[in-house]
């Protein structure tokens, strides 16, 4: 490995590290237990397919777009561009910042407000009835045992908020984007909040609220989360993808699958490309909240 390429890779580091840290920072604690009765243990839920059915991100990106938020070409040309390198593999950070940027461009000028007014019409319309009872349960199962219940999600933090304000849970991190003065800058603060950068912001967290991980329980349908899984003592894979199904049995996991039949089993390599290009696309230009780091 190159000088060069060493120092991309650090830079990616960095960027998860960053991301973690905002996505602590900007959890949204409106529903927290005054004084939970099991401080040190808590539990943690992907979105997409383990609480809700489908992306959380493309019924917000539809609903945008049926509000004339952007054209279908400002987000077919983002979302084209992260399925092609998922696609043939290409994890180049420069074409990653390419992609990176076109996905910003459409969400500067845009206000916070705005946004967040729209992301809980959204959720009304197209989110509320595709929660899974089953993973709901889960959840409930943890504050009625005095534990706080965070959303960690790719998705933006607005919209990860209101899910989570809308089932009474703790609160959520998501994707943070910058904005000065309640309108964004167009940049991101660090990066998704995706693979280990949810591992860094569960980490950041539980030292802020003094969790003890070995306690904690971590819930997520993706094999992407790994990182996020295995840092916890009480992983369990929720509507799991192949991957994940196997690394949960073979570790002693435990397994909930709400499907009827084995779809994502099924899933081409295209269906996924794209779905998370549109999760890359959309949640870096729509999501809500900053962190503004001191000067």
């Amino acid at each position: 490995m190159t000088p060069s390429e060493r120092s991309r890779r650090l830079d990616l580091k960095l960027r998860s590290v960053l991301a973690g840290e905002a996505a602590a920072a900007s959890a949204e604690v409106e529903n927290a237990l005054s004084t939970p009765s099991d401080r040190a243990a808590a539990a943690f839920f992907d979105v997409d397919n383990t609480v809700i059915q489908g992306a959380s991100i493309f019924h917000l990106a539809k609903g945008l777009h049926r509000r004339k938020f952007f054209t279908t070409r400002e987000i077919a040309s983002a979302a084209w561009k992260q399925a092609y390198f998922r696609i043939v593999g290409v994890e180049d950070p420069d074409h990653v910042a390419q992609a990176r940027s076109s996905a910003l461009s459409f969400i500067a000028g845009h206000t916070t407000t705005e946004l967040e007014e729209l992301g809980e019409e959204i959720f009304d319309e197209a989110m509320a009835h595709r929660i899974w009872p089953g993973t709901r349960a889960l959840a409930q199962l943890h504050l009625d045992e005095g534990q706080r219940v965070w959303l960690v999600t790719a998705a933006p933090i607005e919209i990860a908020s209101t899910i989570a304000r809308r089932l009474g849970l703790t609160g959520a991190m998501g994707t943070v984007a910058e904005h000065v003065d309640g309108v964004y800058t167009g940049q991101l603060v660090g990066d998704l909040l995706h693979g280990p950068a949810k591992a860094e912001a569960i980490r950041a967290l539980a030292e802020r609220e003094g969790l003890d991980l070995a306690r904690c329980s971590a819930y997520s349908d993706s094999s992407n989360d790994l990182p996020m899984l295995s840092m916890v003592g009480d992983p369990c894979a929720i509507n799991p993808d192949a991957r994940l199904r196997a690394h949960a049995r073979a570790n002693g996991w435990r397994i909930h699958d709400y499907r009827t039949g084995r779809k994502a089993a099924r899933a081409g390599l295209m269906a996924a490309a794209v779905a998370g290009a549109v999760s890359g696309a959309v949640a870096a230009g729509v999501s809500v909240k900053a962190h503004r780091r001191p000067s």
